[in-house]
């Protein structure tokens, strides 16, 4: 295989990797710990994500527990968590913040599959933009010739499909999940 072909399959892997990472962050009715990751918290003067500040663990279905390290940083995560807007409201107890993922309604549930769909499309415009960027290469490559340019274009070709077909793939068990009560 080509070493244009084997880039290319290698950037289109790193963007299914970005869009399952994206994927994880939306909310489905059930607790997930990566909806918290991302979320920065003042630690000290400085921006620090939750993650890297406390764990996190899944008690419950519907429940996540973050422990802050430091008892010191409980009301700046439990803030920076309110304040991230994820519908979710943080109970501060003694040592630790409570979680409760409330039941998503119909209507919540398809604007995240909608918000699914268009992370979907953004992760298949990424690949098309792969395709042009690995085409454009091509053309411009005067080393090869018109025969082998002409498989090595189908070659990327069968790639963006086959990717395609994963992200699509990826989506419809996303989509069930979060429509799953």
């Amino acid at each position: 295989m080509d070493e244009y072909v084997k880039e290319a399959q290698g950037k289109m892997g790193k963007s299914i990797e970005s869009f399952k990472y994206a994927l994880s962050k939306l909310r489905s009715g059930r607790a997930n710990p990566a909806i918290l990751s991302g979320i920065m918290c003042d630690y000290y003067g400085d921006k620090m994500d939750i993650t890297a500040l406390s764990s996190i663990s899944m008690p419950e279905p519907r429940q996540l527990l973050v422990k802050p390290y430091s008892r010191d940083d409980l009301k700046a995560i439990a803030a920076a968590i309110a304040g991230a807007n994820i519908g979710i409201n943080p109970q501060v107890e003694a040592d630790c913040i409570r979680l409760i993922v409330p039941p998503l309604t119909e209507e919540v549930r398809k604007d995240i599959a909608k918000q699914a769909k268009a992370l979907a499309e953004d992760a298949k415009v990424s690949i098309r933009n792969i395709r042009r960027d690995y085409l454009d290469l091509l053309k411009k490559d005067d080393t090869m010739s018109d025969d082998y340019k002409d498989r090595v274009e189908a070659d990327i070709q069968k790639a963006v499909e086959a990717t395609n077909k994963e992200i699509d793939s990826i989506l419809a068990n996303k989509q069930k999940e979060i429509m799953t009560i």
